[in-house]
């Protein structure tokens, strides 16, 4: 039991420690990143109380039928989940004075998410054991974090770009995380053989390079702009020096 329990549990600190660590020039306090982490885990009871209360008017996945299986996918898991966990950042961590720089946007959303995954881990871990851990460390808890980084992307666009800007900006961090979280579970709730299982892992190759890319510019408008508050405060300190 404990180890499946620290199967379940590490994927997600694992990657929370990792975007935590590239943030290079500002990072935020641990207590709103272990607050965030906490929400995220509290943030399942809503997806899964919809879910359940779905099936249990009969909204059920029919794995011949693609069409039940889009909706399921996309309407029912790919919103509930992403719209969720949209609401927990732009409430929650959005409007915090420490969100200072685009980069944060990706470091607040992946530590919700990771929260989100870590619990349904533990779930989905305790009911069928070793072997769904393992395929979860590898496939499903990135995908969350994939989906998690489009969506802070996104969010930490928004913090900073002109406020008539925003709510595009914020559609699109919802509208990302949805297309490919309901790709991704389409292709894996889809009875059609094993060979679409491929399907969801290029839903998680693509979430995935555009993920980097997402790191890599937020990370290097946080560098520029680092760099240009390190110009600044030298140029003032050395008019002080001319002053004096």
């Amino acid at each position: 039991m404990i180890l499946l329990l620290a199967l379940a549990i590490a994927p997600g600190l694992l990657i929370s420690v990792l975007i935590y660590a590239l943030d290079r020039y500002d990072k935020e306090p641990l207590p709103l990143l272990t607050r965030s982490f906490t929400l995220g885990v509290m943030c399942t009871l809503l997806p899964l109380a919809i879910q359940y209360s779905a099936q249990k008017l009969g909204v059920k996945p029919d794995s011949s039928n693609a069409w039940h299986i889009a909706a399921f996918s996309f309407l029912l898991i790919g919103i509930s989940e992403e719209v969720t966990k949209f609401l927990v950042l732009r409430f929650y961590a959005y409007p915090k004075a420490a969100f200072n720089e685009p980069y944060d946007g990706i470091v607040y959303s992946v530590l919700i998410s990771m929260g989100f995954a870590t619990a349904e881990n533990i779930v989905y871990v305790s009911q069928y054991g070793v072997g769904t851990a393992i395929a979860r460390m590898f496939l499903a808890v990135p995908a969350h974090a994939a989906f998690a980084i489009m969506m802070g992307y996104f969010v930490g666009l928004a913090k900073f770009s002109p406020r008539p800007d925003r709510p595009l900006l914020f559609l699109q961090a919802i509208a990302y995380p949805v297309i490919f979280h309901g790709a991704y579970d389409f292709f894996l709730l889809l009875d059609s053989g094993a060979y679409l299982m491929f399907g969801s892992i290029a839903a998680l190759y693509i979430a995935t390079k555009f993920s980097i890319k997402a790191i890599k510019r937020h990370r290097e408008i946080s560098e520029y702009i680092h760099e240009h508050e390190h110009k600044s405060d030298h140029h003032d300190q050395q008019n002080d020096d001319f002053i004096y």
